[in-house]
């Protein structure tokens, strides 16, 4: 069972999963298809991988370009982080805007992410290991990003440790969506 929360961007749901908890620690069902399928959300995951980043790193804003785009569960299973996500979809009221949510593994809550949005994350809490579950295969002539100081964004860390891969990517001002 999951409980649906609504982000300041309607596609971006934040799901919260029934946590079981005793003596032992902490189990946590991330994933049932058929709850998936009942929220209307994609269950066709091709790709699964994970991230472990240090303390005041930045990783984003990220995004695969169609026809490679996707859809993107990600989670945190160690630490905390600042989930950051931007519409990137022209035709929409919402385009260029920005919701947040803060992901725990002590709180065990995940964050769908459909396609037309970057993402990208602030470590709050470190070590930070995100699972990322994603409805395409990793294409890098459709992997693309954006500068994650570029989106309108006041982000908490003034001072982040980011990839020159990041750092390098044109403004959100120069990009122009496919989406």
């Amino acid at each position: 069972m999951f409980f649906l929360q609504t982000t300041s961007l309607p596609p971006v749901r934040e799901l919260r999963p029934k946590l079981f908890s005793d003596v032992r620690g902490l189990f946590v069902k991330t994933f049932v298809r058929t709850e998936f399928a009942r929220l209307g959300l994609r269950t066709d995951f091709a790709e699964s991988y994970y991230s472990l980043s240090h303390e005041r790193v930045v990783r984003g804003m990220h995004f695969q370009t169609p026809p490679h785009d996707h859809a993107k569960l990600v989670y945190c299973l160690t630490g905390r982080v600042l989930d950051v996500v931007v519409d990137l979809r022209r035709r929409e009221a919402t385009y260029g805007h920005v919701s947040t949510t803060e992901i725990s593994s002590d709180i065990g809550n995940l964050l769908y992410i459909p396609p037309g949005f970057a993402h990208g994350f602030l470590v709050l809490e470190a070590p930070a290991i995100m699972l990322y579950h994603v409805t395409s295969e990793y294409a890098p002539a459709a992997d693309a990003g954006f500068r994650w100081d570029s989106i309108g964004f006041n982000w908490p860390e003034p001072c982040p440790v980011v990839s020159a891969r990041d750092a390098g990517f044109q403004s959100f001002a120069d990009f122009i969506s496919p989406f």
